[in-house]
């Protein structure tokens, strides 16, 4: 018994000293905001987040520039209100309707794909949401003019 926590334990360690060696490269690799931000927002607000993406010609009403959210609001990024915006609690015109919004719903409805990564060990759909916004609110943040 007291064999396999010593082995779990080092093996612990030795991920840990892996996880904290990584190259730079591979942190950017991993940057789960900015991949979100790729994925999710790239075709409207643009790669520099100014408003300036390729369907820009195709949308009604122009993406805002999410660079300058920070300025915009006394040079304090507004993260309640860009939370309440992504996660659907928040109508932006840009962004369709409450049944259909191009944001709102989106990561809920993943909730097959993340449990197929989660079928050994209990987790919670919320937390998974939460943690997946918060990833791309942290991202926004960093894109911020100064």
């Amino acid at each position: 018994m007291k064999l396999k926590m010593i082995s779990a334990v080092i093996a612990l360690l030795t991920s840990c000293g892996i996880a904290l060696s990584t190259s730079a490269a591979e942190k950017k690799a991993a940057d789960i905001g900015q991949r979100e931000y790729m994925n999710k927002c790239v075709l409207c607000h643009g790669q520099s987040g100014k408003g300036d993406g390729s369907a820009i010609d195709f949308l009604k009403v122009a993406p805002t520039d999410l660079t300058i959210l920070s300025k915009k609001n006394g040079g304090v990024f507004p993260v309640d209100r860009v939370i309440s915006i992504i996660d659907g609690r928040e109508f932006v015109k840009g962004h369709g309707t409450r049944d259909m919004p191009i944001w709102g719903k989106d990561y809920s409805l993943e909730k097959s794909e993340a449990a197929e990564y989660y079928f050994d060990s209990p987790y919670n759909m919320e937390m998974y949401v939460r943690a997946r916004i918060l990833a791309l609110i942290d991202y926004l943040n960093r894109i911020q003019v100064k």
